[in-house]
């Protein structure tokens, strides 16, 4: 069925379900995984319409954490699938909106399907907050399993 599976993760507890679930059922199909950290570029904070302040130290401080925050995720995946015996590799894609990065490494990757988790949010509330599962189903070309 599936080979290669994307785990998408944020590194919260809710996304660790996905991860958990994405290693599951790898295991069960004998597939690998990918797991998959979005990493959103800095954004400068814009103080009147025509004046933005950005420090180098600030831009600096904001990656540093960002990947301190993907590599913690990320290893979560990985402990994951070695507990699991399977094949894993991570990586880190950058991107304004995570749906597109999402996508962007499922492609990049290979992989023939996509395991994320989501808050379940619908309506009104999906409308105002933005669901990033909603975008990767509405835009995804390989099958997509959502964790709640």
């Amino acid at each position: 069925m599936f080979r290669h599976i994307l785990i998408a993760t944020d590194g919260s507890a809710l996304a660790a379900k996905g991860v958990k679930a994405g290693v599951k059922l790898a295991h069960a199909l004998g597939a690998r995984v990918t797991g998959v950290f979005i990493a959103q570029p800095y954004l400068a904070a814009v103080y009147s319409d025509t004046a933005m302040y950005m420090t180098a130290s600030a831009v600096a401080d904001y990656e540093k954490g960002a990947k301190a925050q993907g590599a913690k995720a990320l290893g979560v995946v990985e402990r994951a699938a070695k507990g699991a015996g399977i094949r894993c590799a991570t990586r880190t894609e950058e991107a304004l909106q995570p749906w597109q990065g999402i996508l962007k490494a499922a492609r990049k990757s290979g992989c023939d399907a996509i395991v994320m988790a989501s808050h379940g949010h619908g309506g009104i509330t999906a409308t105002i907050l933005g669901s990033q599962t909603s975008r990767v189903l509405a835009h995804s070309k390989i099958p997509v399993l959502v964790i709640r």
